[in-house]
């Protein structure tokens, strides 16, 4: 059993409270929640992404508390407070492939007493999460928001490969080479997160966990004005060269050298009204305790492939409870897989009820505009 203890009160507005479930799929899981009482309440679950924890919610789990719901918020696997995951960059990567994600947040569900959700929300990385939930459970899993990451359906069966046989590998295997080819060499930073040196060029950067977390969450918000995305054409080097380098990084750098060159003035931080320094302390806390190498497991699990077979069980379904997608207008994570927000609205999400880009929000559209989001959550939820 883990001794980790909640988060402090001081961090916390008044009526969320800071608890822990024990045994969760192996897990001694951490979530903040809110509107536990009266019980009988419907379930909402809010899923973080990386490098994030429960508390990036903090804004909207009060309003949809008020809305009438029990709003509940965790560290994923990986994260925070939530104890029991392997952290060894050599050690069990198979409890961080998106399927066993879908068995903690079911795991969660149960564990409360509820036999469904009447909402599961994600955002960044919790948005996979909560789309195969959503796929994969639509009797627990009764409606899902989507944020900042479109879901584009689950990887295809090869087709009609009896008498046409296919090459090995995926089409976009040579996509590495041809961002090393630019004339200005690129890498991809989903690939980065999934070599053994990223935890420590993180943790142990020369600027420190605090003011890493700060250029990393100035850089991908609506506050860095170069943030101006817009659909790609194709997965290829010259297009994705086209975003950011927090996205595809410069060869050569690292991401805390990366963030460091867009650090936000002493004058910037003081204006950041959506993530002043004692909101961010909390963050840098936690991972200066806990490292990152719990959230990068997350994309080498998806870089690897290795468990892309088991996905392709689901190869043709489709997500058909309601669903909404939502994210800021600044943010290239709805483009950083060209086609992807355009399949999600075609033929994924067949019962799409809204797609929203937020006006004044980056990446971190929860927190940069919690209003806008809380407002489309809870008419999201009572169209239904």
């Amino acid at each position: 059993m883990s001794d980790m203890a909640p988060l402090e009160n001081a961090a916390l507005l008044p009526d969320i409270r800071s608890c822990f479930l024990r045994n969760i799929n192996g897990l001694d899981m951490h979530m903040l929640e809110a509107g536990f009482e009266p019980q009988g309440r419907p379930l909402v679950l809010l899923l973080h992404g990386f490098p994030e924890l429960a508390y990036s919610w903090r804004k909207v789990i009060l309003p949809l508390a008020a809305a009438g719901f029990h709003v509940v918020a965790p560290d994923q696997r990986g994260y925070g407070r939530t104890t029991g995951w392997d952290g060894d960059y050599d050690g069990d990567l198979a409890s961080f492939r998106i399927l066993n994600a879908v068995r903690d947040a079911l795991g969660l569900v149960s564990a409360l007493g509820y036999r469904d959700v009447a909402l599961i929300a994600g955002h960044d990385f919790g948005a996979s999460v909560a789309a195969w939930s959503a796929l994969v459970r639509p009797d627990v899993f009764r409606s899902v928001a989507l944020m900042s990451a479109p879901f584009a359906g689950p990887p295809a069966l090869p087709f009609e490969t009896a008498n046409n046989p296919q090459p090995h590998g995926s089409p976009g295997d040579g996509i590495h080479q041809e961002l090393a080819k630019l004339d200005r060499p690129r890498k991809h930073y989903q690939w980065y997160y999934s070599t053994r040196s990223a935890n420590a060029d993180m943790h142990d950067c020369p600027q420190g966990v605090h003011a890493f977390l700060r250029g990393y969450f100035h850089y991908k918000s609506a506050d860095w004005t170069d943030n101006k995305p817009y659909p790609l054409k194709s997965w290829t080097a010259a297009e994705l060269a086209k975003m950011p380098t927090y996205y595809i990084m410069d060869l050569k750098k690292n991401m805390a050298e990366t963030v460091a060159a867009e650090m936000p003035s002493a004058a910037q931080i003081a204006a950041c009204r959506w993530l002043p320094e004692n909101d961010l302390a909390v963050y840098s806390a936690e991972y200066e305790r806990t490292g990152f190498q719990g959230g990068l497991q997350w994309y080498r699990s998806r870089t690897e492939g290795r468990y892309d077979s088991e996905l392709q069980l689901f190869s043709g379904r489709t997500i058909d409870v309601p669903s909404i997608f939502i994210a800021g207008k600044s943010d290239w994570g709805t483009y950083q897989r060209p086609g992807n927000f355009e399949r999600m609205q075609e033929s994924a999400c067949p019962r799409m009820l809204g797609c929203h880009l937020i006006d004044g929000a980056g990446h971190w559209v929860q927190q940069e505009q919690p209003e806008q989001v809380s407002m489309l959550l809870i008419e999201f939820l009572q169209r239904q």
